[in-house]
């Protein structure tokens, strides 16, 4: 059966995304790596300062730049902190299956032209791609949850420091 021109247009179309998606792939990887690099950094700076000083503990720090203390601004400052992460953990094994979609289809047709070194070679490259995501989007998750459960502490610790300065006054 010959592929229609319709069928023949989405294959190339789709091989097309193929360095595009595994480009995004290894900035995401190596993102997932700074972002380790930086939590723990923060987990390091908030072991040796307390929450009032604001060093390792980012809304504090945010609220104190911006001389806020409404509760909302505050939880969309905390949601805003953790999206570039969010996005990756999210992304990341998405482009990892599209990334090992893509080789499939020269990989089948190679091996119906039975030409099995290009089989492995585009498998290889299917399998390297969506280990490199899943790890990043490993790592990423990580982070996330870790820095949800700090940024909650410090809206509980806003809250009450808001409580104290409104009963003082």
């Amino acid at each position: 059966m010959t592929p229609t021109l319709l069928e023949t247009l989405m294959y190339e179309v789709g091989q097309l995304f193929l360095y595009p998606t595994l480009a995004l792939i290894g900035l995401l990887f190596v993102h997932a790596f700074w972002a380790l690099g930086d939590f723990a950094m923060q987990a390091w700076l908030r072991a040796r300062h307390p929450m009032e000083s604001g060093r390792g503990y980012a809304l504090v720090a945010w609220a104190r730049r911006h001389d806020e203390d409404d509760a909302e601004a505050l939880d969309v400052a905390a949601h805003r902190l953790l999206e570039r992460a969010r996005i990756a953990t999210r992304v990341a094994p998405m482009l990892g299956l599209v990334a090992t979609m893509i080789p499939m289809g020269p990989a089948l047709k190679s091996l119906s032209g039975g030409d099995l070194a290009n089989v492995g070679e585009n498998l290889t490259i299917a399998f390297s791609a969506v280990i490199l995501a899943l790890i990043a989007a490993s790592i990423t998750f990580w982070v996330v949850n870790v820095r949800r459960r700090w940024l909650a502490e410090e809206l509980v610790w806003l809250g009450r420091m808001r409580a104290a300065r409104s009963t003082a006054a």
